[in-house]
């Protein structure tokens, strides 16, 4: 015959003494307010038997896109997103705070290939002043300093000290 008197039956773990024992060895090096305790174990206990099942998934698969929902997130000011439906002037920062990327923002919605991720006034006003800055011209040559040298050379100034 076998003892299994060290396990409880059918192989599963005991939570609630794997809890207690986790929280004494927690309180053991921090210190917990005493009415806070139960609390802590019941928390702990709720999250060891969490770990035996399973999940749900995290991110459900979205419904898909229709032409008129596109369309709509799309106005000349920004751009609404899909995930939390405000309004971006771009889309790049907020997405990747989420851990997607354009291309999988783009696959996860069903959008189209050429969906835009920054707002058309944003992209306007971002092109009007690189144009005002000069960007994209090549630089043009300074004057050269021959047109500098026609001219005659000032006169010296006067001495301002008397000889000694």
């Amino acid at each position: 015959m076998e003892d299994d008197t060290a396990f409880p039956q059918d192989n599963q773990v005991d939570a609630i003494a794997l809890a207690a024992d986790i929280v004494s060895a927690y309180v053991s090096n921090n210190s917990v307010p005493m009415p806070e305790l139960p609390t802590l174990l019941s928390r702990v206990h709720e999250a060891l038997t969490g770990l035996g099942q399973a999940s749900a998934p995290a991110d459900p698969e979205p419904k898909r896109l229709t032409p008129a929902q596109v369309r709509k997130s799309i106005t000349p000011d920004a751009l609404i997103s899909f995930i939390d439906g405000k309004p971006y002037k771009t889309l790049k920062r907020h997405l990747t705070g989420h851990g997607l990327t354009i291309e999988t923002y783009r696959e996860r919605f069903g959008l189209p290939r050429d969906y835009p991720t920054t707002a058309a006034n944003y992209s306007a006003m971002r092109a009007e002043f690189a144009r005002t800055a000069g960007l994209g011209h090549k630089r043009r040559k300074s004057t050269p300093k021959s047109a500098e040298t026609d001219e005659a050379p000032a006169a010296k100034p006067a001495r301002s000290r008397k000889p000694a």
